[in-house]
């Protein structure tokens, strides 16, 4: 299985955050699940260090370092992703959450998620 992990999951599994539930832990470290981190999380995670918004902890750099070190796999944002996301329906505003969704219903992925808003989107988000 290929998991998409929103910006949240991914930073929640790297700091083994008790937030996640023990269904999304058990799917990101089986053998038979591969785990992506989009290049738009890592985006996301840059901006907002930088801009000192939402308490991100880590830059981009550092995230980037334990994103690898877990073995999580690199996702880039490409052309197709970009224009999929004009066809979503607006359940969410988010831009980033946006791609996030376009690009696991692309490749295809399953995308974990916190956020009730893009679970909205159908059976192929899994709720943290």
């Amino acid at each position: 299985m290929n998991l998409l992990l929103d910006t949240h999951v991914a930073l929640w599994a790297i700091a083994d955050s008790p937030r996640l539930s023990p269904q999304v832990r058990t799917l990101i470290v089986s053998p038979k699940t591969t785990v992506w981190v989009s290049a738009a999380s890592l985006w996301e995670i840059t901006l907002k260090h930088a801009l000192g918004r939402g308490g991100m902890p880590l830059s981009g750099h550092e995230a980037l370092g334990y994103f690898r070190d877990a073995g999580y796999r690199l996702l880039p944002v490409d052309a197709h992703h970009t224009v999929a996301v004009g066809d979503l329906p607006t359940h969410h505003q988010d831009p980033f959450d946006r791609i996030l969704v376009a690009q696991a219903l692309l490749e295809p992925m399953r995308l974990v998620t916190h956020d009730p808003l893009v679970a909205r989107y159908g059976d192929t988000i899994i709720s943290a």
